[in-house]
């Protein structure tokens, strides 16, 4: 790809499976990539460098950004891809995960996994000799990185000292996946929310030792006016997983209330601050989950309000777009 300061990068035949797998300098260049191929769409450029090459997408969670992004980009790549839906798929069922990944394989170029457990997605990659993208797993989300990272760049011109908060239950896929970002890439990330939604003491400390390398930083704060006053990005995502049982919720809701993201916690952000939400989100009544949850609990938003959700402030429709750029990246890359 032509306008890309490639070095000595290759990422050529690399799993993309999470950014602790990566090194500053690798993320930054398939953020390179990912705005020069936005560019060239942007232009009506062909980028179809990749015909006759044929990519399968297992989803056991269904997605819409996730897997319309990874078709886009697959087709404007000039490939082809096979969706397999949660029923589409025998994967642990029928057949083991080390013969799902052999078979795929001698197929396929490319294989794209979003579902459940990190071991899942890693033990595709181990027995699988085409590339294995992680479109999601219970503990990480790297591609949504991706697009966050751009937009992020694309807004304030630079990454390395952005203060980024995650406000809600950071204990899984995006509260884990914004501290190894802003740990590999020198922004300071403060979780804030009750402690027993804080991340894994673990990954805390192995993200503390990553970001004093890289110049960022890793807070955990219980208090919201701290945790939010003058930052540069407000991100949250939803609260509960669809299908967890009412008393989840009833738990939930009454835990993380405090971490709204409303006008208050972006007042105290400031005017430069800009909210962030990896979607789908529970803003309105607009939905049918969104009605369900008014009628059990009594209230018309979650995580974030109508007011944030649709304000200036707000990149939520630019970080989705850019899901597509950054995954064509990725298999771009890696192919």
């Amino acid at each position: 790809m032509s306008g890309i300061n490639q070095g000595n990068i290759n990422l050529k035949g690399r799993d993309f499976l999470k950014l602790l797998d990566f090194t500053p300098e690798e993320i930054l260049y398939l953020l390179d990539l990912a705005a020069d191929l936005k560019d060239k769409k942007e232009k009506g450029i062909p980028v179809d460098t990749l015909r006759g090459k044929n990519v399968a997408l297992i989803f056991e969670k269904t997605s819409t950004r996730t897997r319309c992004s990874f078709e886009v980009a697959a087709h404007d790549l000039g490939m082809g891809c096979t969706y397999l839906d949660p029923s589409g798929s025998q994967i642990g069922k029928k057949e083991s995960i080390a013969d799902t990944a052999r078979v795929l394989a001698g197929m396929f170029e490319g294989i794209e996994y979003r579902g459940y457990g990190q071991e899942i997605v890693e033990e595709l990659a181990r027995y699988s000799k085409v590339p294995v993208w992680n479109g999601l797993t219970n503990e990480f989300h790297p591609t949504q990185m991706l697009a966050d990272l751009l937009t992020i760049r694309e807004h304030f011109g630079y990454l390395k000292g952005i203060k980024l908060t995650y406000m809600g239950d950071a204990r899984y896929n995006m509260g884990n996946s914004w501290m190894v970002a802003c740990a590999k890439m020198g922004m300071h990330f403060t979780a804030c929310t009750t402690e027993k939604y804080f991340p894994d003491v673990e990954l805390v400390e192995e993200c503390k030792q990553i970001a004093a390398e890289n110049g960022g930083s890793i807070t955990l704060t219980e208090d919201v006016q701290i945790g939010t006053e003058n930052v540069d990005v407000i991100y949250t995502d939803v609260w509960v997983s669809m299908g967890e049982p009412d008393e989840v919720w009833e738990e939930r809701i009454r835990d993380l209330s405090p971490y709204q993201v409303n006008r208050a916690v972006m007042e105290n952000a400031g005017e430069k601050a800009i909210f962030m939400h990896c979607l789908p989100a529970f803003h309105d009544l607009k939905t049918k989950i969104g009605e369900q949850i008014s009628e059990k609990f009594g209230i018309d938003e979650m995580e974030v309000t109508d007011e944030v959700f649709e304000s200036s402030q707000s990149l939520v429709f630019e970080e989705a777009e850019n899901r597509m750029h950054t995954i064509k990246a990725v298999m771009a890359a890696t192919l």
